[in-house]
């Protein structure tokens, strides 16, 4: 079998940043799938289940109600490896053209207080998996990373 292409990149000296992880060609329009990684794969330790399950409701939460990008967002997710997240948008840009929308939407979860959107048994599927202050401890790193270390280019096998 062949290999996905997202198993062509090489992890190991993979770093964080927003990375174009594929563009597909939906009924006419382009549909982005970009890789937002928070940490470096094999480096670093992953990012805690709860943590990243606060950050995936807060950071939907937030891509879909941002007026100005809300209706190119189609999905945000974390990565099975959780090391980032997915974010799958209607439109082609370029990672430096969505960084300040990811810097926000990351800063919202570092400045956010209160209960998390849809943590209710009736909301979410795992309620009691979540922490927020994990959450904001790994956003906040995040936005440190996208603002002063930015990378957008794979590292190739």
């Amino acid at each position: 079998m062949e290999l996905i292409p997202s198993f062509t990149i090489d992890h190991s000296c993979l770093k964080p940043g927003i990375y174009v992880s594929r563009q597909d060609n939906v009924g006419g329009e382009t549909v982005t799938t970009y890789d937002i990684r928070m940490i470096a794969p094999n480096q670093e330790p992953a990012l805690a289940p709860a943590a990243i399950h606060t950050i995936e409701h807060l950071v939907a939460t937030y891509l879909r109600n941002d007026e100005e990008w809300k209706d190119r967002i189609i999905y945000w997710g974390p990565m099975g490896c959780l090391t980032g997240n997915y974010l799958i948008m209607r439109g082609n840009y370029a990672p430096e053209e969505i960084r300040p929308l990811l810097i926000r939407a990351f800063q919202f979860v570092v400045d956010f207080e209160g209960t998390v959107p849809g943590t209710t048994p009736d909301a979410c599927g795992n309620c009691l998996l979540h922490d927020l202050p994990m959450a904001k401890w790994e956003s906040r790193r995040y936005v440190d990373r996208l603002t002063n270390q930015f990378c957008s280019v794979y590292p190739q096998k």
